[in-house]
């Protein structure tokens, strides 16, 4: 098949890749960028745990074709710190122990990176919400939901 070139921008940085024009964004992010924080779970949108930022929204980039990110600007897990330093949801994360085997977390940390963008203060139903498109099988929600809050206060502090 016939490679196709697309540019995008991810985590700050201008990329451009040669590829097919049906692969997933996933892949394009794992195998070909090495952005292997992004975690293929169900392959079909229901899990979340490939969860990413585009263009300002949480989606699945399992469900996102390549070419669709031409001009995007994609956020990863990766994205989320500033080189050693963890954003304050990475370790509210796991001050609260909402980390346990871990493979949801960086679609959960991204859902709710793209909530506290756009709701610096959710409710709780906020936060249920936003993340109502990730599954865990490990901690039951509660620690992942007072982190999130935990980070929201925090914010709000800052700017306060």
């Amino acid at each position: 098949m016939k490679k196709i070139k697309i540019e995008f921008t991810v985590n700050g940085q201008k990329v451009q890749v040669f590829t097919s024009a049906n692969r997933r964004l996933l892949d394009v992010l794992r195998d070909e960028l090495g952005l292997t924080g992004t975690k293929e779970g169900c392959s079909v949108g229901e899990c979340g745990a490939c969860t990413i930022i585009m263009n300002g929204q949480a989606v699945h980039s399992c469900l996102i074709l390549a070419p669709q990110a031409r001009g995007a600007e994609i956020i990863t897990v990766e994205g989320l710190a500033e080189g050693q330093t963890l954003h304050p949801l990475q370790k509210n994360f796991l001050e609260y122990g909402a980390v346990q085997c871990g493979f949801c977390i960086p679609g959960m940390l991204m859902s709710s990176y793209a909530l506290l963008k756009k709701n610096p203060q959710p409710d709780e139903e906020t936060i249920k919400e936003a993340i109502a498109g990730n599954l865990c099988r490990c901690t039951g929600y509660k620690q992942i939901i007072q982190a999130i809050e935990a980070t929201a206060e925090e914010m709000q502090e800052e700017k306060g």
